[in-house]
C-alpha cells in the first residue's frame, strides 16, 4: 500500500495526465469549492459534476460518466436526483448553471476565475465529446456573462502551455514576480 500512495497512484482521470502542467494545474484550482455557500446550492451542484468530470470517485474506484447517477458520496456525488429526463442530463444541468449565474454576485470572483477557466479546459480537452461539448457551451456563457469574448483552444495551448514565455505573453505585468 505504501509504494501506491508515493508511487503512481493519482486521483485524476487518465486523460488529464495527458494535459500540459499548467493545464492540470488549473483544473486542480477549481476543484475546491468556495467558502461560504450552501452544501447542496448551485455552485456545489455544479462542481460536484464538474469533479465527476475530472476525478475518480474516490469511494467507487470510478470514472462517474453522469451527473445524475449514483455514488461518489457529497464531494463527487449526484448533482441532481433520480428523473425521468437522464438521458437530458445537459438540461438539467443548464438549469444549475442558470441558477449558479444568478447566484454569481455571491461567489468569489477570484473562484469564478478558476472556475471558468477549468470549465474551459474540460470544454476543449475532455475525451468524452458529450461531455466536453456540454462544458464548452458552459464556458461560453460564464465568459458570456462577463460580456467577454472565449479564448480559442490554440489560445488556450499557447497560453497554458508549459512555457513561461509563451504565459507572459497574455499576462499582465503587475502579477510578474
Amino acid at each position: 500500500m505504501a509504494d501506491r500512495i508515493a508511487g503512481s497512484a493519482t486521483v485524476l482521470q487518465d486523460w488529464v495526465s495527458s494535459l500540459s502542467f499548467m493545464q492540470q494545474t488549473v483544473l486542480l484550482t477549481a476543484v475546491r469549492g468556495p467558502d461560504g455557500v450552501p452544501k447542496y446550492g448551485p455552485t456545489k451542484m455544479l462542481l460536484r459534476w464538474y469533479r465527476r468530470c475530472i476525478l475518480l470517485s474516490a469511494m467507487d474506484q470510478a470514472v462517474l460518466t453522469t451527473p445524475y447517477a449514483f455514488g461518489g458520496g457529497s464531494f463527487t456525488g449526484p448533482s441532481y436526483g433520480p428523473t425521468n429526463h437522464a438521458h437530458d442530463w445537459e438540461s438539467e444541468m443548464d438549469v444549475t448553471v442558470g441558477q449558479y449565474l444568478r447566484e454569481l454576485d455571491a461567489i468569489p470572483h477570484h473562484f469564478q476565475l478558476h472556475l471558468l477557466h477549468a470549465v474551459e479546459i474540460v470544454g476543449y480537452k475532455h475525451p468524452v465529446e458529450r461531455i466536453r461539448n456540454w462544458w464548452r457551451l458552459t464556458y461560453v456563457r460564464l465568459v458570456h456573462d462577463m460580456h467577454l469574448w472565449p479564448e480559442t483552444e490554440e489560445q488556450l495551448d499557447r497560453r497554458l502551455g508549459d512555457s513561461r514565455e509563451q504565459w507572459l505573453e497574455r499576462n499582465d505585468p503587475a502579477t510578474v514576480d
